[in-house]
């Protein structure tokens, strides 16, 4: 399974998820320093109060790292410059935007509400040789990442609604057909799982 984020900085992938949550960026294609007029609408459109805080000096020195992060980012081919309509638009190539999928896979958590509703999500698969190679020990790191329960080798458990986490997994993994989710109210000798949650 191929991935592409271990090999990008928190910089560099900081400037992905700014265009990415943009959409498309565009300014004047007469711009003769047009990678450094994007550079600077990303972080206008993008701004946070840290940044707000830093003097004039230090927001340029940010202003030219992140057009010299999007050189690269267009040299990898992560991301696309087009000129239309007097505009140069940039935006996320299909490679940027498999980068993006994989930061946010890794970014994933489980949100724990207020107050548990008494049920558990139970993740059962029984998954094939024929499926993508080291698919099973994948999903089991990932469902232990992101603290689910082992009860037996293919058997894990949740208290809060995942859903959404486990059809990521799924499709990341391309494990739809041999994974089932189950919202089951009570589990015998459960005294472990309550504790491995602080329930």
């Amino acid at each position: 399974m191929k991935t592409y984020t271990k090999k990008y900085s928190k910089t560099t992938k900081k400037i992905l998820m700014g265009i990415a949550l943009t959409g498309v960026v565009t300014i004047a294609a007469t711009s003769p320093y047009f990678l450094l007029g994007i550079a600077k609408e990303i972080i206008r459109q993008n701004k946070k109060k840290s940044f707000q805080r830093l003097n004039k000096q230090k927001i340029k020195e940010v202003e030219k790292k992140t057009a010299q992060t999007i050189a690269r980012l267009n040299k990898n081919k992560l991301v696309v410059l087009n000129e239309e309509n007097g505009l140069l638009k940039i935006q996320l190539s299909e490679k940027g935007k498999k980068v993006i999928k994989e930061i946010e896979f890794n970014n994933m958590k489980i949100n724990q509400p207020n107050k548990w509703d008494g049920k558990w999500r139970v993740i059962a698969f029984d998954i094939p040789r024929t499926a993508p190679k080291n698919s099973r020990d994948y999903l089991r790191h990932k469902l232990k990442e992101l603290k689910f329960y082992p009860l037996q080798k293919s058997i894990f458990a949740h208290p809060y609604p995942c859903e959404k986490e486990i059809e990521i997994l799924c499709e990341f993994y391309q494990l739809w057909p041999y994974v089932n989710i189950l919202l089951v109210e009570k589990i015998s000798n459960d005294q472990d799982l309550k504790k491995h949650f602080n329930l």
